[in-house]
């Protein structure tokens, strides 16, 4: 993910180093940078961490807790607003997809150029303006993490005055023409956001946008769309379209449903500020309630324990104030509230991993490890690793091939490839295949070479179980 140094001095009132000096730290405490210029860094976020760090805000908490200073605003521990409510808009969803769903509709907004600032801050981490509406939804994915999408409400059909949405199925060979205009041929494990009045699928729900209710310099009304859907099937379907998007990409990292509502609040209230627009009403829809937040109780012998560390009591209860891990004492052990956005913490091995990173591992300082005794496992080791010495010693080359056969005893569930549904039960199938690649190959590149010979140890899988087992494959070249 792309961050600007410019919009992450936002969160603080302290200045904040280079941005040199932010990615060594970032590389040192939590993810490894892609490449920096003099305001962007390119974060890598692994999946642990994606649901809550695909984000301004998710960045610039780790580096309040990294270089331990304070955040100035934490957007995600403000109240949400009471919204008025409206019979205008009705939302129905697939609860197999849709986890939660937050809709509301505005009118009489003002659709032209963003103001500088705006455009500059997406301009920084490489996305282009396009107008004040779509990038305040744009401003507000980057910022704290929640993908939104605001359609044209005067090109959705109206039943008595009433917008009717349904996040659903999509029908098999039904259409969708994207922004960008390519056109989507559906299937049925698919899902659109679709106008229930019409029929007409106007999205492809949590992954791309529909052309036909873009958002335009006409467009004065405005129905905008927050929702969290379940990170497997939008991962399906962006895989069966080969469309992936920033919406996609977080989605299938599954951030928490209550993100919704804070990005509804953030929207809203910068389309209001660029904009104007008058709210006509909020409509929820949470067919999935989340249960109450996770809580996990650790010691300070665990975390040592675990580290090989020596961390004093009030260094660990540092670490959590500095994370926002709020916690409380039971007897000699902490207990630890997960905040809502932090789905990685489950386990008391994921705070010793939390503590760990923000204290340094280079403070766990190094031990000899005990010595290996001689067994069984060790001796058969040393045994294969002779045989292959000698076999390479004699003019053999090693082969490594894929476990899967097109033959075997046993059948996988899931096989990577169709003509390969089986766990291979010799190894004599794939080093016929290898000769007699190695023997095309050697005729034409190797010249003098006169044979190949080569040789694989390997486990094969039968009805009596696995087992280790050895071929050898010798092939002459030209003939000779």
């Amino acid at each position: 993910m792309k961050v600007s140094r410019t919009w992450l001095q936002k969160y603080f009132d302290q200045e904040l180093p280079s941005t040199a000096e932010l990615a060594d730290a970032l590389t040192f405490h939590a993810f490894e940078i892609e490449e920096t210029t003099d305001d962007m860094l390119d974060v890598k976020v692994l999946p642990d961490r994606a649901a809550y760090a695909l984000s301004h805000r998710g960045i610039a908490k780790e580096l309040s807790a990294i270089l331990n200073i304070p955040i100035k605003t934490d957007p995600l521990t403000l109240d949400l607003p009471q919204w008025p409510s409206t019979k205008k808009l009705e939302i129905n969803v697939d609860s197999e997809y849709v986890l939660r769903h937050t809709g509301a509709l505005v009118r009489g907004v003002r659709v032209g150029p963003s103001p500088a600032w705006l455009s500059e801050a997406l301009e920084a981490i490489g996305q282009r303006s396009i107008n004040n509406i779509v990038d305040a939804t744009n401003y507000v994915m980057n910022n704290i993490g929640q993908p939104l999408h605001a359609f044209d409400a005067g090109k959705i059909a109206k039943d008595n005055d009433v917008f009717r949405i349904a996040i659903r199925r999509a029908n098999k060979g039904e259409k969708v023409v994207i922004l960008t205009g390519e056109e989507s041929t559906l299937t049925e494990d698919m899902f659109v956001v679709g106008d229930a009045t019409s029929g007409e699928a106007l999205d492809l729900a949590g992954l791309k946008g529909g052309k036909s209710t873009g958002v335009t310099e006409m467009t004065t009304d405005l129905f905008i769309s927050a929702g969290n859907y379940d990170g497997t099937l939008i991962r399906r379907m962006a895989q069966s379209l080969k469309l992936f998007t920033d919406a996609s990409m977080r989605f299938q990292n599954r951030p928490s449903p209550e993100l919704t509502a804070y990005g509804m609040r953030d929207v809203l209230a910068l389309i209001q500020d660029i904009a104007g627009g008058t709210l006509e009403g909020v409509v929820e829809v949470y067919p999935r309630k989340e249960d109450e937040p996770t809580t996990v109780s650790f010691t300070v012998g665990t975390i040592n324990e675990k580290l090989g560390a020596d961390f004093s009591k009030e260094e660990i209860v540092d670490v959590l104030n500095r994370l926002g891990l709020s916690h409380t004492r039971e007897g000699s052990a902490f207990v630890v509230t997960s905040p809502f956005e932090r789905r990685d913490i489950q386990i008391p091995e994921d705070l010793v991993e939390e503590i760990g990173r923000i204290l340094g591992y280079e403070r766990v300082l190094p031990t000899e490890l005990p010595p290996v005794n001689d067994a069984p496992d060790l001796a058969r080791y040393r045994g294969i690793e002779c045989v292959k010495d000698f076999l390479t010693s004699h003019g053999f080359t090693e082969l490594s091939t894929p476990s899967f056969a097109a033959r075997g005893d046993i059948v996988l569930a899931n096989p990577l490839q169709a003509e390969k549904p089986y766990l291979r039960a010799d190894l004599a199938g794939n080093m016929t295949e290898a000769l007699s690649r190695a023997v095309t190959v050697a005729s034409r590149v190797l010249g003098p070479v006169q044979e190949v010979r080569l040789f694989e140890v390997g486990m094969v899988f039968g009805n009596d179980g696995e087992r280790l087992s050895l071929v050898l494959g010798y092939a002459p070249i030209g003939g000779k």
